[in-house]
């Protein structure tokens, strides 16, 4: 089995911005593993606010690739045979354990979906069809509207019909006046996300208004670090708040928990399907509502986390209907519903374009 990194710069639709950052590009790495005439993908983001570069994340790759080197399709599919019971894709756990320590959850989030992709393909199924889910549950995407002038929101919200929108704020006193002016354009649902933008008095205080302006839930309003003014807020929010950056990896779900209503999880912090979907499980055994999100990614990304949708409450997945162009091609959403529309191949459906 051989390890190939395809490095792309993917360019946006429109610029977008949050409460700590503005960008017109997302750096990206597309990992390939092939045996053979089948190949699986897997997306690494090279998202600066974690500080990744794509010169030294290629490096680290193609140091590790000769490991995959033992590795082939047949021992894929007898080490992804002995996980399709319970969870699936269990077996997949002993590749993935031998990588570095210490190597970047977002590399090993790339390698994970490539093989569990690789996997799929090995067995010609697509790869949520291998796992244990409620396939009569929808769960749609939004779409987000980044921060920005009220004017320049409220044009992407006209230009972009959907029928639920996450909404990014963070500037403060004028949060709720933003959300106000939106809601004069579309009776869909917001999702609301602060990007650690409030304080703990503004979120409570917000809380109110935005429930009756619609929406649904709050997104990491405070900084991962401000546990107090969290619990503060769980206790008198009058909207369900979910958890974000206080909640990148398995170890954080139980302390999410006591100070959260829910968490979103994103397969690049967490390091991939498999420990995304001990989350989610985590997560339901202690009462939380599940959400997964992305970060600006394109297709490959994108449709490796829509296998997770009947397992989810919330879905943020949009990161490819962002790109002024797209590498690949894959999961589709139907501007409609909002709801999946899955290629019929095997894996996760992505293919990188020729």
């Amino acid at each position: 089995m051989t390890l190939t990194v395809h490095p792309f710069s993917l360019p946006l639709r429109d610029p977008f911005r949050i409460a700590h950052e503005s960008r017109t590009e997302q750096p990206t790495l597309i990992v390939e593993l092939r045996d053979g005439d089948l190949s699986g993908l897997g997306e690494a983001p090279m998202t600066r606010y974690y500080g990744l570069d794509s010169q030294t994340c290629t490096a680290v790759l193609e140091g590790i690739a000769p490991a995959f080197a033992p590795f082939s399709i047949q021992g894929l599919k007898e080490r992804g045979r002995e996980g399709l019971k319970g969870r699936g894709s269990e077996g997949l756990k002993g590749i993935l354990d031998n990588l570095p320590d210490g190597l970047s959850p977002f590399l090993r989030c790339a390698i994970d979906v490539a093989l569990h992709d690789l996997w799929a393909k090995s067995v010609g199924k697509r790869l949520g069809l291998l796992w244990e889910q409620d396939r009569g549950r929808n769960t749609p995407t939004c779409y987000t509207i980044g921060l920005a002038s009220v004017e320049e929101m409220v044009r992407k919200l006209k230009a972009f019909p959907w029928p639920v929108y996450k909404i990014k704020l963070g500037r403060g006193d004028d949060d709720v006046a933003i959300i106000r002016a939106l809601r004069e354009h579309t009776d869909a649902p917001f999702y609301v996300d602060a990007n650690t933008g409030w304080t703990a008095r503004q979120t409570i205080e917000f809380s109110g208004p935005l429930a009756e302006l619609g929406v649904v839930f709050i997104e990491q309003p405070l900084k991962p670090g401000d546990l107090a003014g969290q619990a503060e807020v769980h206790l008198h929010s009058q909207l369900p708040v979910l958890a974000d950056e206080s909640c990148q990896t398995e170890e954080d779900v139980d302390r999410c928990a006591e100070l959260f209503s829910g968490i979103n999880i994103k397969v690049v912090k967490c390091g991939g399907l498999l420990p995304a979907r001990r989350m989610i499980t985590r997560a339901r055994s202690l009462g939380l509502s599940v959400m997964a999100g992305c970060m600006t990614e394109s297709s490959v990304g994108i449709s490796a986390i829509a296998q997770l949708l009947p397992e989810l409450d919330y879905a943020d997945l949009d990161g490819a209907m962002l790109l002024a162009e797209d590498p690949a091609r894959g999961v589709t959403f139907d501007p409609e519903t909002g709801f999946a529309i899955y290629p019929d191949r095997p894996g996760t459906g992505a293919l990188l374009k020729s």
